[in-house]
């Protein structure tokens, strides 16, 4: 069964198509890019796949729940970490693991425990007491992801995980994504190509609001006879704007 597949999924701002029926199956324990520059509507994607904004027109079913009829159990089963770091900076970095496990109504001990589990997993302990304000950039991802990990997600929403970090700091969280891989279904966003490339299973290449292309980037460079991913992104781009 797919984790998620969209039916002409759409999304429409009053003269603007941000998403134009979008066509998409998404495996079970799959970790799937959407690559594509700014503006190519993979944020909009992504929050429509979580139940954040309704379609215009279309459907997608997360684990065979519908977006648009089934939004409760949707939400039971993601997990989001925003492009825009979802930590509230005054809390310490423990206690908003906490506020994440009082959302979902843990006990006591299950709170303990999963925050044991988390800040081993990500290798949050040295930093628990500090508040997130002060943490760098790669740290407050590091949290964001934590959090959106506590509810046991089968699917995980990523966007933008790097966006405006450092190289060591991508680095880094490349191997915490790298290692949920198969544990659960990962939807990514980027607009960095060799993100895509290191990480993903399959990408799908997105520009102005169209899914253009798809496949392993081995497969999309063989497609365009291309033998780096950079160009064969720029190739099927540039194919979509003749």
């Amino acid at each position: 069964m797919e984790a998620i597949k969209t039916v002409n999924l759409t999304k429409k701002y009053k003269n603007t198509i941000a998403v134009d029926n979008l066509n998409l199956q998404i495996k079970q324990g799959e970790l799937f890019s959407l690559l594509g520059v700014n503006g190519a509507g993979k944020t909009t994607t992504i929050k429509m796949l979580s139940c954040l904004t309704k379609p215009t027109s279309g459907d997608a079913l997360l684990n065979g729940n519908s977006i648009i009829d089934k939004e409760a159990n949707v939400k039971s089963i993601i997990g989001v970490s925003p492009q825009e770091t979802a930590v509230a900076p005054n809390l310490s970095v423990k206690e908003n693991l906490e506020l994440m496990c009082g959302i979902h109504c843990f006990s006591k001990e299950k709170r303990q425990a999963k925050i044991k589990e988390l800040s081993e997993q990500f290798g949050l302990e040295s930093v628990l007491g500090k508040k997130a304000c002060k943490l760098s950039g790669g740290w407050q991802r590091r949290v964001s992801i934590a959090m959106a990990l506590i509810s046991e997600p089968s699917i995980l929403f990523l966007d933008e995980p790097t966006l405006g970090l450092d190289v060591l700091a991508r680095s880094e969280l490349w191997d915490i994504v790298r290692s949920l891989k198969g544990k659960v279904t990962i939807i990514l966003t980027t607009h960095y190509m060799e993100e895509a490339e290191a990480l993903s299973d399959r990408i799908g290449i997105m520009k102005n609001g169209k899914l253009l292309a798809l496949g392993t980037a081995n497969e999309l460079m063989e497609k365009t006879s291309t033998d780096k991913f950079e160009n064969a992104f720029i190739s099927i781009v540039k194919e979509a704007a003749k």
